[in-house]
């Protein structure tokens, strides 16, 4: 798949087909009023398409349909052991797909080519099958009871899911939410991202190619304002996922209370932070991974690395070494397989990471790399990775999730203060620590408010760790058999014999 070069890939995207429209039953329709909104792709500001552009009416279609298909029991009821054959022949055809679901993500929101590759795709099929294989592995319980007794701890589906997924990791975050919610019986209702829908409106038709009912999987592109909301705040949705900015979690909880008490699981923002004591084992490699905690996924991760943490007595020689490490983090045309840094999801988004970096100059931070938006004859949204000096926690920089490839650096003499700056924040979602202190390592890692901490590493971790934050960067947890928390109900049933 790799060996496929820029040429090749833009004859490809020349010729590719694309579905814009909602998927509801198993098959293909436009919005019931017929609006659509323009799919701008980031890479050279060219129309992909008119995506429908679901709205209140779709959401009761769709949730009505799900609802039916859930009671039915052709999905819910399925022996655990077919419904995982199902879903291994799911992530077995989101592999044959690859290379076409891999062309959709880098058209739609800019990443590399590469890495929609190699791991976007990858992951997402993993993300289904691991799930997948879980599903008749997962046993219930049995209290202890009197011998005259029976008490029984079971695990049931909670009926509707609708998901609410981000544009950063369009088809890798869908797949998170999809494979726990489908291998625990649900019905589930997607809504991608308006930025970059179409991944997942090409998946509903791969389920039903795997065997996996009609109406089990239904995919409603459109607004948040709109679908989403109503989706938020409909009667007959069981359980709400999401996963994006804080603002919007915020919110959707409101609309929880405001209508059925849905449980809504919520993955939000981040702000994480980076410690490098001057004991790092390699500062080298330090250096690397800071530069990639950033630049990666041209700054759009949730969990990206953009406060970063030096021990000021080796802040002056170990500042000179991350800038020379961004530098092999340039951006390119996401087409051609040599590039690692694309374009930024849309204009609105770039031009505000551009209002953020004025922002930092503005109140005093010392730009050391980057700072400007390039390529800009290309059409594209292209932004270089930017490194701020001088950065202190009360900056807007250093405070405020940005979302895309701006560092900010700042310096602390001792472990208690790094640990006070690491944790000043409203979110909790990761953080890194370099030592070769293996007490400092446990005892920082403890003492930071952070549901994943890694240790001489940036972003570690597969599907058997969970995934998801402490305070305003959300609740519940992805990956791993945590997740299916999330979308079941504990049943107890106690028998008098």
């Amino acid at each position: 798949m790799t060996s496929l070069t820029r040429s090749d890939w833009e004859q490809r995207a020349k010729t590719l087909t694309i579905e814009t429209r909602a998927f509801i039953h198993g098959e293909y329709r436009a919005a019931e009023s017929g609006a659509t909104f323009e799919c701008i792709s980031p890479v050279d500001g060219r129309l992909l398409g008119l995506v429908a552009s679901c709205d209140q009416a779709d959401a009761e279609l769709a949730v009505k349909d799900a609802r039916a298909t859930f009671d039915s029991g052709v999905w819910s009821r399925m022996a655990p052991a077919q419904r995982k054959k199902v879903m291994i022949r799911f992530a077995e055809l989101i592999e044959e797909h690859g290379q076409e679901l891999a062309l959709l993500e880098t058209l739609d929101m800019g990443k590399p080519i590469s890495d929609s590759l190699s791991i976007d795709v990858n992951s997402a099929a993993n993300a289904i099958r691991w799930s997948g294989e879980a599903i008749d592995k997962v046993y219930d319980e049995v209290a202890a009871t009197p011998h005259d007794q029976l008490g029984l701890v079971t695990r049931e589906p909670v009926g509707v899911v609708a998901a609410i997924v981000p544009w950063n990791f369009p088809l890798l975050m869908s797949c998170w939410k999809l494979g726990p919610a489908l291998a625990t019986g649900n019905s589930i209702i997607l809504k991608p991202s308006e930025k970059s829908p179409l991944t997942g409106i090409r998946i509903a038709q791969l389920a039903i190619e795997a065997g996996i009912p009609a109406g089990v999987f239904n995919v409603l592109p459109g607004f948040g304002h709109t679908v989403g909301k109503a989706l938020a705040l409909h009667m007959d949705v069981d359980t709400l996922v999401f996963t994006g900015s804080t603002k919007i979690a915020k919110q959707l909880m409101v609309y929880a209370g405001e209508s059925n008490m849905k449980r809504v699981w919520l993955e939000a923002g981040g702000k994480s932070p980076n410690i490098v004591f001057a004991d790092a084992p390699d500062l080298q490699a330090a250096a690397e991974a800071a530069a990639s905690a950033i630049a990666f996924n041209q700054g759009e991760v949730c969990t990206a690395g953009s406060r970063l943490l030096v021990e000021n007595s080796i802040k002056d020689k170990f500042v000179p070494m991350v800038v020379e490490a961004i530098k092999a983090w340039r951006p390119g045309n996401p087409l051609d397989p040599a590039t690692n840094v694309g374009a930024l999801v849309d204009t609105t988004q770039m031009n505000n990471v551009l209002s953020y970096i004025q922002a930092g100059h503005d109140d005093g931070a010392k730009l050391v790399a980057g700072g400007k938006r390039v390529m800009e004859e290309t059409g594209g949204t292209y932004v270089e990775p930017t490194i701020f000096d001088g950065v202190n926690n009360a900056m807007r920089i250093a405070k405020e999730e940005i979302f895309g490839p701006v560092l900010s650096v700042i310096g602390f003499d001792d472990q208690d203060e790094a640990i006070a700056i690491a944790n000043d924040t409203v979110y909790g979602l990761a953080a890194a620590v370099w030592t070769s202190n293996l007490s400092r390592a446990h005892l920082v890692g403890k003492a930071l408010r952070a549901g994943s901490v890694w240790i001489n590493q940036y972003d570690g971790g597969d599907m058997t760790a969970p995934f998801g934050g402490f305070k305003q960067s959300g609740n519940g947890r992805d990956k791993s058999l945590h997740a299916f928390d999330k979308y079941t109900e504990l049943k107890s049933t106690w028998i008098k014999l």
